[in-house]
């Protein structure tokens, strides 16, 4: 309204008949009409919407968002005097659906994350670990086959049993310790001179 009206004592319109008035302008075929309705509702709107709690950002997307709805769908509005409200409630469910998104996708502190996680390996320590598991399975390759197949059933049982492995590698029962100790040896030495790789 312009200063003149309002100097002559005519009351100032509320932003609803400003908007309906807007709208119908627009409607009229008045292009401008549009400016003035998101001149006079998007203020309003941002109230709404931050009242969410959104932050600048998220806010402006939502209102952006309800004004693109808005030119989407203005011809399922019948009563002109409808308009401010359409706008409303579509900016209320956009600000409300916002919040529920950003709830879910909230940011997890570290210490919160790493109580409820499985523990695992870094990939730095899987690597290390590979690179030793690599040079010392090189190293017993390096040695013979006798020590290859003593080392191999050592490494892969607990109390492996003395007179079946007697059989299996045609050795005494009393020569199986102190052979595994030189085949160890044997490949400590091989690792120290990096015949593993």
């Amino acid at each position: 309204m312009s200063e003149n009206r309002r100097a002559e004592g005519q009351l100032e319109q509320s932003p609803w008949d400003k908007a309906s008035g807007a709208f119908i302008a627009w409607r009229s075929g008045d292009p401008t009409a549009v400016d003035e309705l998101v001149a006079t509702m998007t203020p309003v709107l941002w109230h709404v919407v931050r009242a969410y709690g959104h932050d600048r950002e998220a806010a402006e997307d939502v209102i952006q968002a309800t004004w693109v709805g808005f030119v989407r769908l203005h011809q399922t509005i019948e009563d002109p005097k409808a308009v401010a409200s359409w706008l409303i409630t579509s900016a209320r469910r956009g600000a409300a659906a916002h919040a529920r998104t950003a709830r879910r996708a909230a940011p997890v502190q570290d210490e919160t994350l790493h109580a409820v996680l499985p523990d695992e390996e870094s990939a730095e320590a899987l690597a290390v670990r590979g690179d030793e598991a690599a040079r010392l399975w090189g190293a017993v390759a390096s040695v013979d086959e006798r020590c290859r197949k003593l080392l191999r059933v050592v490494a892969f049982m607990d109390r492996p049993d003395y007179h079946s492995l007697s059989q299996d590698l045609d050795m005494p029962v009393g020569s199986i310790g102190p052979t595994r100790a030189r085949c160890l040896a044997k490949v400590r030495t091989a690792l120290t001179k990096g015949g593993g790789r």
